[in-house]
């Protein structure tokens, strides 16, 4: 029994994984650019997948080394978009605003990404990570 904040979040790291994943094998979005660009692109593609889904499965079995995973799985696409579109800016001579290089321009996207972060460190889940978990 875990509160609603953190069985939410928990869908949405398989969800969120599931869709990365995607991106990965797609070769879309800022992971695809990276696996396009970088040689380390498909290993780093395939350990943000993991952690999702990893800090998921490890947060619905209480343990605490899931709860950290993934809240660092949930600040990763923005770290990632703004390295991404930085790097896209230095190659073509362009500016990006801030929100594209935080958001690569989907606002409904982003919004499932600041949800994770809110469910995963609000106080109740924080709390109950605290006390329940292991």
């Amino acid at each position: 029994m875990q509160p609603q904040t953190l069985q939410i979040a928990t869908w949405l790291l398989y969800l969120n994984g599931f869709f990365l994943l995607i991106d990965v094998i797609d070769k879309s979005d800022y992971l695809g650019y990276f696996r396009l660009r970088y040689g380390w692109g498909l290993p780093l593609g395939i350990a943000i997948v993991a952690m999702h889904a990893g800090g998921g499965w490890l947060m619905a079995n209480d343990r605490k080394i899931g709860w950290k995973l993934a809240a660092l799985a949930s600040f990763t696409p923005f770290v990632l978009r703004f390295v991404a579109y930085s790097d896209i800016e230095r190659q073509v001579d362009d500016s990006f605003s801030l929100y594209r290089k935080l958001t690569g321009g989907s606002t409904l996207g982003v919004i499932f990404d600041v949800a994770l972060c809110a469910l995963l460190l609000h106080p109740h889940s924080r709390q109950h990570q605290k006390i329940w978990y292991r």
